[in-house]
């Protein structure tokens, strides 16, 4: 198990500020990256995030065309990382929603069917923190956050630098991204990768 590798003496997290635009992430990495994130925790497994790799030339140019008015300090990242993730929430995160988790759960066993009525009224968590728009969007950022820390852990387990984007905007990104995020709001990114040795010097032992 990758998480049980290494001592906690051995983990370094590289927040960098220079990525080698040569190096790519292998495909062995990418889909322990993308599990990672499948298996994030979030109150009462509500999951109400999108996460969208952006890692084809395309995406990364669109990614780049979203700091045209702001945060260009981060815009360098869209292109030279890696890959990046874009974390987004729903910003109304429905009984009608919560119902597909569980019956989900349910189908895969996970869920005893026996339980399936009383788990659904986990569902007062959201309800207590949605306003009378339908609006539940903090909370559900909230979970997001799980997941990027989550998921700032296993980069670290597996050597990979990385760099937290709350400098993005998330207007343009709704708009360039519409099809993909279907609704969800991102706020926070995350560029992935390996650092440019001669002019990153970023290192932080955790």
């Amino acid at each position: 198990d990758f998480c049980l590798s290494r001592g906690l003496g051995d983990v370094y997290k590289r927040q960098v500020k220079k990525y080698d635009s040569s190096k790519r992430i292998s495909s062995e990495d990418l889909t322990t990256i993308l599990e990672a994130l499948r298996l994030s925790a979030s109150s009462i497994n509500s999951q109400p995030w999108k996460f969208v790799v952006v890692e084809s030339d395309s995406a990364k140019q669109r990614l780049h065309d979203t700091f045209a008015n702001k945060h260009q300090f981060n815009q360098l990242h869209a292109k030279e990382a890696s890959h990046t993730i874009l974390f987004a929430y729903d910003p109304k995160f429905t009984k009608e929603k919560f119902v597909k988790r569980v019956d989900a759960e349910v189908a895969s066993g996970h869920l005893p069917e026996a339980m399936r009525d009383s788990f659904m009224g986990a569902y007062a968590f959201a309800e207590a923190n949605t306003d009378e728009n339908g609006y539940n969007g903090a909370w559900t950022k909230a979970q997001v956050y799980l997941a990027f820390g989550n998921l700032l852990h296993t980069l670290a387990r597996l050597g990979i630098a990385s760099t937290p984007m709350e400098g993005v905007d998330a207007d343009l990104i709704g708009e360039l991204f519409s099809e993909e995020l279907d609704g969800h709001v991102c706020e926070v990114a995350l560029a992935l990768g390996y650092a440019d040795e001669e002019q990153d010097l970023s290192l932080i032992h955790i």
